[in-house]
């Protein structure tokens, strides 16, 4: 939605002038350029420039599952990541949040009990409905964030930075530092390259989906598609904490998380599960469309049928929260140590 507080936020993403008119034209009073959104329920806001490092995940292909369209309740590994979120951010009604990389706008619509205003932008408009309807919305470029500076007290970032190149990490960091009040706190979700030595039980976790995968159990291409746009920045912890010392950070809380059981759960069991729905969804599909055609809306008919069964049946609800409460052994069996994903809380000095 583009709400009129909104309007009171945004600045131009060039010169940071303030922009006026209604929301279908807004007018940059710096530099005399105009936002043109009419029809949408969100803003464009992207810099004039355009950067050469582009996400793929501007590309349609990969979000063809429509994962994107229907929100669920956060369960899961979703779950693991809101809860630390919830945890760590702890924002209040007097806060002022950003959601950097906000995707389909699900973590601003699973916390909107915090009662704090917020803003979820990202680089690609595939926002979910829920979110269309309820949260305040623009498209805009991380690394020229369309704000004043000092306008949010808290940010956070959920899976993002390992999209980005080292260069394109400082830049978004030094841009987050600017838009935060002092003594402002981002909150991010990545991973770094190093693990520690128990992520070999990933390796064979993984090396089992393969062997899924080549049985015909399970289906990982879309998967892969998605992985494909990490970039991974970071080395090691000791280079986040420069990186973050670089762009006006400290890093004041950390917590490690390797997904064992979450890695058993959601790589094997329930991508079988989903490759089963997909499958019962392409022999219905069979002699109506092409085979290729007939795949690609079976992987959507598959996850659009297991988010609306989540949504009518208690039992599967249950037995999500189940699986997901005991993926919180992770955190707390391998929490304090260094691994490769983590948890941590930025302070602008």
């Amino acid at each position: 939605m583009i709400s009129p507080r909104l309007l009171t936020l945004v600045r131009c993403p060039d010169c940071h002038g303030a922009l006026s008119g209604p929301s279908a034209a807004l007018l940059c009073a710096g530099c005399g350029r105009e936002y043109r959104t009419a029809g949408c329920d969100y803003l464009d806001l992207r810099p004039r420039m355009e950067f050469a490092e582009q996400t793929k995940y501007l590309d349609e292909s990969l979000h063809a599952d429509a994962r994107h369209e229907r929100v669920s309740p956060p369960l899961l590994g979703s779950k693991i990541r809101n809860d630390m979120l919830r945890s760590f951010l702890a924002p209040t009604p007097a806060d002022l949040v950003v959601d950097l990389g906000c995707g389909s706008g699900r973590a601003l619509l699973w916390n909107k009990d915090w009662a704090a205003a917020a803003v979820g932008i990202d680089i690609a408009p595939f926002f979910s409905a829920e979110a269309r309807r309820d949260v305040d919305l623009l498209i805009g470029d991380l690394r020229q964030l369309p704000f004043a500076a000092g306008t949010f007290t808290k940010a956070f970032s959920l899976d993002v930075l390992e999209h980005l190149s080292p260069e394109a990490l400082r830049a978004m960091l030094g841009e987050a530092n600017r838009v935060l009040a002092a003594g402002g706190t981002l909150f991010v979700y990545t991973h770094v390259r190093k693990n520690a030595s128990i992520a070999v039980g990933l390796r064979w976790i993984n090396a089992l989906a393969r062997q899924f995968e080549r049985m015909g159990l399970i289906d990982m291409r879309q998967e892969r598609l998605r992985k494909s746009d990490h970039l991974n920045p970071l080395r090691d912890i000791p280079e986040l904490e420069q990186v973050a010392r670089d762009t006006g950070f400290r890093v004041a809380r950390i917590r490690y998380y390797t997904p064992l059981v979450g890695g058993f759960v959601e790589n094997i069991l329930m991508r079988t599960v989903e490759h089963a729905m997909a499958k019962r969804a392409a022999r219905r599909l069979r002699g109506t469309v092409s085979k290729a055609d007939a795949e690609a809306q079976a992987i959507k008919a598959a996850r659009t049928s297991a988010k609306a069964r989540i949504a009518r049946s208690p039992a599967t609800r249950g037995t999500l929260r189940a699986l997901s409460f005991a993926m919180r052994l992770d955190l707390f069996l391998f929490g304090r140590v260094r691994s490769g994903p983590f948890f941590a809380l930025l302070v602008k000095e």
